[in-house]
């Protein structure tokens, strides 16, 4: 989750972060934290973090294990993952690992 992903999602903000976070402790009475590592990276920079922390066999499992598809299209594969290839998730995920390999 990365304040990138926002593009319509008010889901993916820090601050709808930090309110659930409260929202939660207080439910909880007790304090906890929600960790958002990769909130203020670009998807290119969470690309190439998994890279460092993986090499290339951490990105290859991404990209055949997960997806970002708000449709749920896991019909599609492409160079970046599974997805339709056109909602603004598929939008932002592609032209991050398309800027990651361009850094590369």
């Amino acid at each position: 989750m990365c304040e990138t992903d926002y593009s319509g999602y008010p889901d993916c903000r820090d601050n709808t972060l930090k309110a659930l976070q409260v929202a939660i402790s207080l439910g909880l009475d007790s304090p906890m934290t929600i960790e958002t590592p990769l909130m203020w990276l670009t998807k290119a920079q969470t690309w190439q973090l998994s890279h460092e922390l993986g090499g290339e066999a951490l990105n290859e499992l991404i990209i055949e294990h997960t997806h970002t598809c708000y449709l749920g299209d896991r019909a599609h594969r492409h160079a970046w993952g599974y997805g339709c290839g056109t909602c603004p998730a598929c939008a932002l995920r592609r032209e991050g690992f398309d800027a990651f390999r361009q850094q590369g």
